[in-house]
C-alpha cells in the first residue's frame, strides 16, 4: 500500500458532500433531509421546553 494508515483514516473522516449541498432542501431519504429533520427536531424541542417552562411558571404563580 502506498498510503499510510493515518492518511487513510483522515480521508474517511472528510465529508464527500460540500457544505452548500448539505444545506440544500431535498426531499426523500437523503442526507440533506436527515440534517433538516435534526434541525427541526431541535427547534421543536426548544419551543416545547420553553412552553413547558412558561406554563409551569404561570400555574405556580396563582
Amino acid at each position: 500500500m502506498n498510503s499510510s494508515p493515518s492518511k487513510q483514516k483522515k480521508d474517511d473522516l472528510e465529508p464527500s458532500i460540500s457544505k452548500q449541498e448539505l444545506n440544500s432542501w431535498k426531499r426523500g431519504f437523503t442526507p440533506q433531509a436527515e440534517i433538516w429533520n435534526g434541525r427541526m427536531a431541535s427547534v421543536g424541542l426548544i419551543i416545547g421546553l420553553f412552553a413547558l417552562f412558561l406554563v409551569n411558571n404561570l400555574l405556580s404563580s396563582h
